[in-house]
């Protein structure tokens, strides 16, 4: 499916790595897991920074916020994706950055701040609440086709 980008020092720290210090693969798959998104059937492994994803899930929008979930983790700064998925396409996601709140981001894509709502609805469950996002994290955003 491809390598996608994330901000090594960006993100939630899980298990006992540092911000320059790559979890382990129990620890991400744990944390994927957390997220209950229907990935019993994918596999972590990481080799150093990177965390490459493998197996199959029911949807893309599964594999987007499992590359999501993965990708905004302290110490990972790319996400390999080998997964299977049915109608796969090239996913698309935004990296924030200082000042951005998800209003904004939907004018960008969309044309339209009013739209905001469904770049929060397609980051949870990860994303909290629409006003918690931060510089560095890495949002999928949803096609409207």
């Amino acid at each position: 499916m491809g390598i996608f980008d994330f901000i090594k020092s960006a993100g939630k720290a899980v298990g006992l790595g540092g911000k320059e210090e790559a979890p382990s693969a129990e620890a991400l798959k744990k944390e994927l897991e957390s997220h209950s998104l229907g990935t019993d059937k994918v596999t972590v492994e990481v080799k150093g920074d990177r965390a490459i994803i493998r197996g199959d899930v029911a949807s893309q929008e599964v594999l987007e916020k499992a590359i999501v979930a993965i990708g905004n983790t302290q110490g990972i700064s790319k996400v390999e994706a080998e997964v299977k998925v049915p109608d796969a396409r090239e996913p698309v996601f935004y990296t924030v950055k200082k000042g951005d709140n998800l209003w904004k981001i939907s004018e960008h894509f969309y044309k339209t701040g009013a739209k905001h709502q469904l770049i929060f609805e397609a980051n949870k469950p990860m994303l909290s609440h629409p006003d918690k996002i931060y510089p560095g994290q890495v949002l999928r955003i949803p096609d409207l086709g």
